[in-house]
């Protein structure tokens, strides 16, 4: 049996196949998903889990090389776009507008849908590779 990681075996799985450039994405309740891309629905009740609970379980596996937000998420859920920052300090967030975020969500090896109830708690995170100069 598994102990450390991540022991969902769905999203170990697609972690494990991300390629450098992949898309991922952790997304709030709400998020359409698009019918043709993977989805790993975490949700089990509301905040549960949350976002950041997410983000930290996938970050301790996935190396990122950049992440896009929405916009509207600076307003909207201002301390989650910090907590990016601080997870990701050395790799600038590229802005879109949340209609932007949703048309990228369609080339996304998969979305991850927390149980976050915070509008615009949306990242996609781009694979990097572990012999680049990039941070995680």
């Amino acid at each position: 049996m598994k102990e450390r990681g991540i022991l969902h075996p769905e999203l170990a799985k697609i972690v494990s196949q991300m390629g450098h450039g992949d898309l991922l994405g952790i997304a709030d309740a709400g998020l359409p998903i698009p019918r043709d891309v993977d989805r790993v629905d975490l949700a089990f009740a509301p905040n549960q889990p949350g976002f950041l609970e997410v983000l930290d379980a996938v970050l301790s596996e996935l190396r990122v090389e950049g992440y896009v937000l929405a916009k509207e998420s600076s307003e909207a859920c201002p301390r989650l776009v910090e907590a990016l920052g601080e997870r990701l300090p050395v790799l600038e967030a590229e802005w879109v507008d949340h209609e932007g975020l949703k048309r990228l969500a369609h080339g996304a090896r998969a979305i991850v849908r927390t149980g976050e109830f915070s509008p615009y708690a949306n990242v996609l995170l781009r694979s990097g590779v572990g012999f680049s100069a990039d941070r995680r």
